[in-house]
């Protein structure tokens, strides 16, 4: 029998999506959770384990203490953001059961490995990147110097075992099946995303993005830049299956880095889905084809989340975004033309901002119509090509990304970019979309016809209280430069 293991994606701050699955690990100020499909794969390796998403559940600290007397082994995977809270808590938690073996994984284990294991004396050792059987293999009983991709203390010093090479083969019976632990272990209930149909299931059809945005942190530090793709049979097998075990999700999402980088391949899952008479959405980036998006929409699919990132064309090229404005708007317009719903990601203060393209990226949004957007401050992650320019340039103001609320801090300032102009900009930019008179009638439209009513008018008082609270900030900030004094870091929000 392998060693009883607990697979956790930790307690931390009130409404905190951070670790296994989040792109963007902060506290929500509108409360959204996502799967955590990386720990679901060893989870389902493991006979007696069990996957414990703790926030979207309420579980304290304590409640996971109390759990973990009855496990050998805790799989603990960590985020950049939830880094300190998770080591002062691993400590509490080794200082409670002694016995018990405790691996971290995630981000910021894999780019500052040394620092992660000098720092918490808690941990026995980390998996770099891909964790699956690593973890697996030590559950089983193989010993830590014959494991490949992980780092350990032994005679006083770090150990760094040759790395794993990624896995190629994603199909059953090689990985399982994540909706088979969901059902096991998830209350899927618990999960909500604004812009998603609730419930919601979220998976996997691909690893890896070949894409090399600079800011992007799971390609650079867990996922990798190979794409690995499941076979079209093995994803419809698994949706087929998860209709029938979710009768009540009213949506499937597949988080993948880039769901349809492929068209040939996306096309022929499309057939596959099709005859399911399933409703998903997926990510995607501009370069889709319309013939693809086609073949998307017949297939179910209601909404592709999309990273435009910038309006401005020198921007982009400075992230090797690898798409540019005019592709941008020409997918946007196949997607309206088709019925697909567009929720449209946008970043201010990536390499290169300044005034005139924060107004470029404000303008072509308004152009583009999304039925949703997302604004947010550009932060530059350990292990990314953004965080070495910023570092090397010297533009990182704040090495804590967080305060003590796990709220993301502007922490990246340009000459003659204030971060509090920044932040300012991203009010501007959400007043601007939200209250023309098209966008403000479709979102009152939508909580019209929409059966969710509550759930929507909880998130419109969220976000209008944040609004608030942080025109309050920048305009305390405003008031110390004025006065002399040193500004305090300004929180992004996600």
């Amino acid at each position: 029998m392998p060693l009883k293991t607990l697979f956790l994606n930790p307690p931390s701050f009130e409404n905190f999506d951070g670790g296994a699955s989040s792109r963007w690990p902060a506290t929500r100020e509108i409360e959204s959770y996502w799967y955590p499909v990386w720990l679901a794969y060893p989870a389902g390796m493991l006979e007696g384990s069990r996957l414990l998403d703790a926030n979207p559940h309420h579980v304290s600290w304590e409640e996971v203490t109390e759990i973990l007397k009855d496990y050998e082994f805790l799989v603990l995977f960590t985020s950049t953001i939830g880094w300190s809270g998770d080591q002062r808590a691993a400590e509490a938690v080794k200082a409670a059961h002694p016995k018990l073996k405790i691996a971290f994984v995630g981000p910021p284990v894999t780019t500052d490995t040394d620092k992660a294991l000098n720092e918490c004396a808690a941990i026995d050792f980390i998996c770099r990147r891909e964790f699956d059987f690593s973890v697996v293999e030590y559950a089983n009983g193989k010993p830590l110097e014959e494991i490949l991709g992980v780092s350990y203390r032994k005679d006083g010093r770090i150990v760094h075992n040759p790395d794993r090479p990624q896995i190629e083969k994603l199909d059953k019976p090689d990985m399982p099946w994540v909706t088979d632990v969901y059902k096991r272990d998830l209350d899927v209930t618990k999960y909500n995303v604004p812009f998603l149909l609730h419930p919601y299931v979220a998976l996997y059809s691909t690893r890896g993005c070949p894409a090399q945005c600079t800011f992007c942190l799971w390609p650079q530090t867990l996922s990798g830049h190979a794409w690995r793709k499941r076979s079209t049979d093995d994803v419809a097998a698994e949706m087929a299956h998860a209709k029938k075990l979710f009768p009540e999700v009213k949506e499937f999402f597949f988080d993948d880095d880039t769901f349809n980088i492929n068209g040939p391949r996306t096309i022929e899952l499309c057939e596959k889905l099709k005859p399911l008479g399933l409703t998903w959405s997926c990510t995607s980036r501009v370069t889709t084809s319309y013939e693809t998006l086609k073949a998307m929409k017949e297939a179910g699919c209601r909404l592709l989340i999309v990273g435009y990132e910038s309006g401005d064309p020198q921007i982009l090229k400075n992230i090797k975004k690898g798409a540019t404005v005019e592709r941008a708007r020409d997918f946007t317009r196949d997607c309206h033309k088709l019925g697909l719903v567009v929720h449209g990601d946008f970043i201010l203060g990536l390499p290169g901002e300044t005034e005139a393209s924060i107004r470029n990226t404000i303008n072509f949004a308004k152009t583009l119509d999304c039925e949703t957007i997302q604004v947010s401050i550009a932060h530059a992650f350990p292990g990314t090509e953004f965080y070495e320019y910023a570092k090397v340039n010297g533009f990182i103001t704040n090495e804590n990304m967080a305060d003590a609320g796990g709220h993301q801090m502007a922490h990246i300032e340009y000459p003659g970019l204030p971060v509090e102009y920044v932040l300012e900009m991203v009010h501007r930019f959400y007043d601007e979309y939200y209250f023309r008179p098209k966008a403000a009638f479709r979102v009152v439209w939508k909580a019209i016809v929409n059966r969710d009513v509550p759930r929507l008018y909880v998130e419109a008082k969220s976000f209008l209280k944040l609004r608030s609270q942080r025109n309050k900030i920048v305009a305390q900030s405003k008031k110390d430069q004025r006065a002399g004094n040193k500004p305090s870091a300004v929180g992004a929000g996600a």
